[in-house]
């Protein structure tokens, strides 16, 4: 795991101080080495964290001609079979790196090679012989890759401050259609971000930059070419057991011993099924929770299933003050907004497990693989489709954090008027899956192609890399994905209960009553924040601030306070929490620089409200 960073510039030099800054902000990704190439119109730039070929796999990695140099953030998973593969044909390796196979695979096969790549991964390659660069992100989005185009050339990182100190003394401003979506579904979604002219490469998806700054991007997977199977569960759990052995066996591929979080659901407990029957054994699991509430505390479900397979288990406890003393952190690792909270959580156990390992497995993906959300279940009742469905979406995610009226009164003129759209990249995913798709798959897709990349592993990427911690996600093989999303439905929900083939499935090593468990993933104790003395500070906050003053009616931040005051509610205290977020994100780098990270403090502190 590492960070990238680079430019591509049309008619001058790059300039190595900014390529420097870059990797100055990108320095908690990768502690452990940094490179650089400048050549011309091109630099690159360079952090390791070391997992494999801890002596000698520096980047940037170079072709024996030295006409192809590439950087690359992730892992390779089967760089062994396609190191066998091109030493086949001739090729010769001066590493062991998983990322050296693809400077060879690129000569020999072209951009066909992207195909052939199991793995989460973002990469740039520089061809010196046609003088063009080519960008990549992994099929599921796991590692992220931000792009700038400008009128003098592509500027590209890992995270929006790279991007940002590549263009200084350029500063970022606030792009109104990705805060749109962030209010109302909590991320900004495909290729949107929070500033103009920064946008997300996407899941699965390439881009080739020619000298001149002519570019062409293509996707080269989706799950849209995914077909359906009428397959019986036998039948599906024996090519899924075939599967799984095959992805542990290059999940495993590491030179540093690796951890596991266990929230003491089905995902994570699977995995750690099969990290001992591959023979590999983690470290230590690691769990949090939150004493004093049993909605919010897996700690005991993870604690007995640690012990079922005889694994040290690592325990934290939290209070609710620890937790948003993090969140001016989570602000600025993520430079992304989401309203997933789990991150402050996340965060504490990233700390905690860096402190052993450098690499630990997550379940993340299992619940959109194998519908495990109960969206997902209640969804599919028939009975109550009828009623979530709006023409042309399938009802998901349909569903404002601001309804029209509020926003009317709340948000300025230019983001009401990208607030009309912000439902597109849910509906456009919707409608692109194939026909012969059932209600259910299309729901997983919208999922695949939206809140899992743009959310969920926002916060898993961001958060783990903050420590210097590489988070590996079996269950987001892109195998994997095909293999569930292809399945019946029947095989995924029956009646109440969904993920049922993957708790079918692992019911040969999981004991029987922890298959029964409500899901809870991991959640945090939120219900009480913002609130009591809190409000009158929040409101100072919130109204101080610059973001807010530009881009809010203080009448209707004034309105949300009085709301939450008298009749306190989920739904409030969610749409005050995404302002407060919105502000400490504009402090941290609309008003600030963003290059270093904030300390733990409370985010009313950080803001300097009394």
């Amino acid at each position: 795991m590492c960070g990238i960073a680079g430019v591509f510039l049309k008619e001058r030099n790059p300039d190595r101080c900014r390529l420097l800054d870059a990797l100055a902000v990108l320095h908690h990704r990768g502690p452990d080495d940094n490179g650089l190439h400048l050549s011309g119109q091109i630099g690159l730039a360079f952090t390791r964290l070391s997992i494999i070929d801890l002596d000698h796999g520096q980047q940037p990695l170079y072709s024996h001609d030295k006409s192809l140099c590439l950087i690359g953030n992730g892992e390779i998973y089967n760089y062994i079979e396609l190191r066998k593969q091109l030493v086949g044909r001739g090729c010769l390796f001066a590493t062991e790196s998983d990322f050296e196979p693809l400077l060879y695979a690129y000569q020999e096969y072209g951009l066909d090679f992207l195909n052939s790549l199991e793995g989460m991964f973002a990469f740039a390659l520089y061809d010196q012989r046609r003088n063009r660069l080519l960008l990549v992100r992994d099929r599921l989005g796991i590692k992220p890759l931000f792009i700038a185009q400008t009128a003098d050339g592509v500027y590209f990182g890992s995270e929006l401050k790279a991007v940002w100190a590549l263009q200084h003394p350029r500063r970022p401003s606030v792009n109104p259609v990705g805060l749109a979506q962030y209010l109302q579904s909590g991320f900004a979604a495909t290729d949107a971000t929070l500033c103009n002219e920064i946008e997300r490469l996407l899941p699965g998806e390439a881009m080739l930059i020619e000298s001149d700054g002519r570019s062409r991007r293509w996707r080269y997977w989706s799950p849209q070419t995914i077909q359906p199977t009428a397959i019986g569960f036998e039948e599906a759990a024996e090519q899924f057991s075939a599967l799984m052995t095959d992805v542990m066996r290059k999940h495993l591929r590491a030179d540093v011993p690796f951890g596991l979080f266990l929230s003491g659901g089905i995902d994570s407990s699977t995995l750690l099924a099969l990290t001992k029957i591959a023979g590999a054994e983690p470290l230590r699991t690691y769990s949090i929770g939150f004493p004093g509430s049993d909605v919010f505390n897996e700690l005991s479900d993870a604690q007995r299933i640690a012990r079922h397979f005889g694994v040290e288990h690592v325990m934290l406890e939290l209070d609710e003050q620890a937790l948003f003393e993090r969140l001016p952190q989570m602000v600025w690792a993520a430079d992304e907004l989401i309203d997933d909270y789990a991150g402050l959580a996340l965060s504490y156990l990233a700390e905690r497990a860096a402190v052993d390992v450098k690499m630990v497995f997550t379940g993340d993906g299992g619940d959109e693989a194998f519908a495990g959300y109960g969206r997902y279940r209640r969804f599919y009742l028939q009975r109550l489709l009828k009623r979530l469905r709006w023409p042309g979406s399938g009802g998901f995610r349909t569903k404002p954090g601001f309804v029209p009226d509020e926003a009317k009164t709340l948000f300025n003129p230019r983001l009401l008027q990208a607030n009309a759209a912000w439902r597109h990249p849910f509906v456009a995913s919707w409608q692109a899956d194939p026909a012969n798709w059932s209600d259910l798959q299309r729901m997983q897709t919208v999922d695949i192609d939206t809140v899992l990349p743009d959310r969920y592993l926002v916060k898993t990427d961001r958060v783990t890399m903050a420590w210097g911690l590489e988070a590996r996600v079996p269950f987001l093989d892109h195998r994997v994905v095909e293999f569930g999303l292809a399945l019946p439905d029947r095989l995924k929900v029956q009646g109440r209960q969904g993920k049922m083939f993957l708790r079918q499935w692992a019911q040969r090593w999981l004991p029987a009553d922890h298959l029964q468990l409500r899901k809870r993933g991991l959640s945090v104790p939120v219900d009480q924040w913002p609130s009591g003395t809190r409000l009158p500070r929040l409101e100072r906050a919130l109204l101080g601030n610059a973001g807010i003053q530009e881009w809010f009616a203080p009448a209707g931040v004034q309105r949300l306070i009085a709301e939450q005051h008298q009749q306190p509610s989920s739904k409030t205290r969610l749409k005050l929490l995404r302002l407060l977020q919105f502000a400490l994100w504009h402090r941290l780098f609309i008003e600030g620089d963003g290059t270093a990270p904030p300390k733990r403090q409370d985010p009313l502190d950080f803001l300097g409200v009394q």
